[in-house]
């Protein structure tokens, strides 16, 4: 933020920005300066552009907001007007901070210095006329003056909304109450371990990093663990279609319900990626074939033949934007990205985890009772006729044996899984309409090369699955390739094939049902012969629609109760995985549809 030195910082040291944010919420500072995330909303990037216009105003220090310009007068001998100062850096090593100060004010003869801190917003209607966390800011930066020899015995907040000033005191109860925050900051610098969330806070629903910090889904899991919510009660409400407990409020979804940016696919093959400064740009040969605005881009898919050049790489990896690669057909092959998140806690925290045979187990029971549970919803909404009928009691008695059978090992889950996967795609066929939308016929699941239409579309949405859980991985600095149930093998994102698992008959196969029974695609979109089965370009346009649609579609999320989209949820999964290997929460749950 404005007052931040971080790339000066000592590790030790505390800076005034810390200080606001610790005073503010102890989370959010460590979310920001001990796990190095942030995020951008309205308020901050509001923020940001008042601090680029401090220099631009002329002084806050006068009576009135903004001087007004006096008449021509004869030249007079009086006092020297007040030295102004602006983003004066300062640090003193007694304190252990620094910090950079918006605009302060000197008296060059008394040595008095009147720091003055810019807000955006409008002045709060407190009996201070401030906020606590705002009053530490400044008197932080009064305490940086002192040290260097002037006397600073108040401040001046600046509310740009109200366009006022409003004085703060350094009285010795904000100094002490200051020094308290500094020496707390100092000592979490080095802290793994997160801060308990607010409960309940308004704070929160202005906060950037809400969507990161979770407050109120990390307290009903926590809740929900302590009231006995375990994996076998999940099963048995699964069975009888018990809602669930109520712990208390609903959890508030405090952050947008979809992404703003979306991915842009580029498929043509012999296409080229440029940039010309904060747009993206896709060329084949002197033909321009698209464009989009950086800040609107979230991933950059590239498919087979496609080039990207050096300078669009240096600037995705600077915006923090992965560059998918998928074969032609689909393959999902890496991503290129940026450092992203720079601290290693998550990945430790994920590696010591998957040299624990229980942790690994509870994991992987969790993923497959997730699945099997998802498969028989979506055989009971749309499945019919006898094979539907004979799936759904299989189905049943393997999710309900899910939480009575002590299994071995991961294998046996895996045979487990296998059996539930059988009874599903032994009725996936009545979930397909045929006749005059197209004959897709479909008998048993095949790939590697998938030899029909119908298994050609799903090998081809696991693939963009597949890609989108290594993506929202790697977003939480968690490792795409070092799984718990799928075990780690050259080649293969393992933990990203762990995470996709339950999503598959939700997401992946809802897209093909509805791209087949819509005719969004059909039988003429295919290239098939003896060496396999293959989407046509066309039918691979008409599959990324219908993907991107589902994606960014609304759905009331399982296990919160709030709206949001299926990208939004995949997103929160990773995260929430990510909180579970630290110990944040108790237990990992996976969303299962009703």
């Amino acid at each position: 933020m404005g007052n931040e030195l971080s790339s000066e910082l000592p590790e030790d040291w505390a800076s005034v920005d810390m200080v606001a944010q610790h005073s503010y919420c102890p989370r959010r500072y460590h979310l920001m300066y001990v796990e190095g995330r942030w995020e951008d909303n309205a308020h901050t990037l509001a923020g940001k552009d008042v601090h680029r216009r401090v220099d631009r105003i002329p002084n806050l220090l006068p009576e009135a907001a903004e001087p007004k310009p006096e008449p021509a007068e004869p030249e007079l001998v009086g006092d020297e007007p007040p030295v102004i100062a602006r983003s004066v850096s300062l640090g003193c090593e007694t304190l252990g901070l620094m910090g950079k100060l918006d605009l302060v004010s000197a008296d060059p003869e008394g040595g008095e210095a009147v720091p003055v801190e810019t807000k955006k917003s409008r002045v709060p209607n407190t009996p201070e006329r401030s906020y606590p966390a705002e009053r530490n800011q400044l008197m932080a930066q009064g305490l940086l003056l002192r040290a260097h020899g002037y006397t600073s015995t108040h401040g001046y907040i600046y509310y740009a909304g109200s366009r006022l000033r409003v004085r703060v005191d350094f009285t010795p109860e904000l100094e002490t109450e200051t020094r308290a925050v500094i020496a707390a900051v100092r000592a979490g610098r080095a802290a793994a371990e997160m801060p308990e969330p607010l409960e309940d806070s308004p704070k929160c629903w202005g906060c950037s990093l809400n969507g990161i910090c979770l407050p109120d889904e990390t307290r009903e899991l926590r809740e929900e663990a302590a009231d006995g919510g375990d994996f076998k009660s999940r099963i048995s409400n699964l069975e009888s279609d018990a809602p669930a407990s109520p712990h208390g409020p609903d959890p508030r979804r405090l952050y947008p319900a979809r992404d703003h940016a979306t991915p842009l696919y580029v498929q043509e093959q012999g296409a080229r990626v440029g940039k010309t400064s904060e747009r993206l740009e896709i060329h084949k040969g002197e033909e321009k074939l698209g464009e989009a605005k950086v800040r609107d881009v979230s991933q950059l898919v590239l498919m087979g033949n496609v080039q990207v050049s050096a300078q669009t790489i240096h600037l995705l990896m600077e915006k923090e934007i992965p560059i998918v690669h998928l074969s032609t057909g689909g393959w999902f092959h890496g991503i290129t990205h940026g450092m992203g998140i720079r601290n290693a806690y998550n990945r430790s925290a994920q590696y010591a985890a998957a040299t624990d045979p229980s942790r690994c187990m509870t994991f992987a029971r969790e993923v497959v009772r997730a699945k099997i549970a998802n498969q028989r919803v979506l055989l009971m909404r749309n499945g019919s006729g006898p094979a539907a009928d004979s799936s759904l009691p299989v189905l049943t008695r393997l999710l309900r044996e899910c939480g009575t059978t002590d299994f071995s090992d991961l294998y046996q889950l895996l045979g487990h899984e296998g059996q539930a996967a059988g009874a599903y795609f032994a009725a996936f066929s009545t979930l397909l309409k045929t006749g005059e939308l197209g004959d897709f016929h479909f008998t048993s699941r095949n790939r590697r090369p998938p030899r029909d239409p119908v298994n050609a579309l799903l090998s081809y949405c696991y693939a963009l699955l597949a890609k989108e859980c290594a993506v929202a991985l790697l977003g939480e600095g968690l490792d795409p390739w070092w799984g718990f149930y799928h075990q780690p093998r050259h080649g293969r994102p393992a933990l990203a094939l762990d995470l996709m698992e339950p999503f598959r008959p939700v997401i992946a196969d809802s897209v093909v049902i509805t791209a087949i029974n819509t005719g969004m695609v059909k039988p003429r979109d295919f290239l098939t012969n003896s060496s396999g089965c293959a989407l046509q370009p066309k039918g691979k346009k008409a599959i990324l629609a219908a993907w991107e649609q589902r994606l960014d579609q609304l759905h009331t999320h399982p296990l919160f109760d709030y709206r949001c989209s299926w990208r939004t949820t995949l997103k929160i999964q990773a995260r929430l995985l990510a909180r579970w290997l630290r110990g944040d929460i108790p237990t990992f749950t996976c969303p299962v549809v009703r």
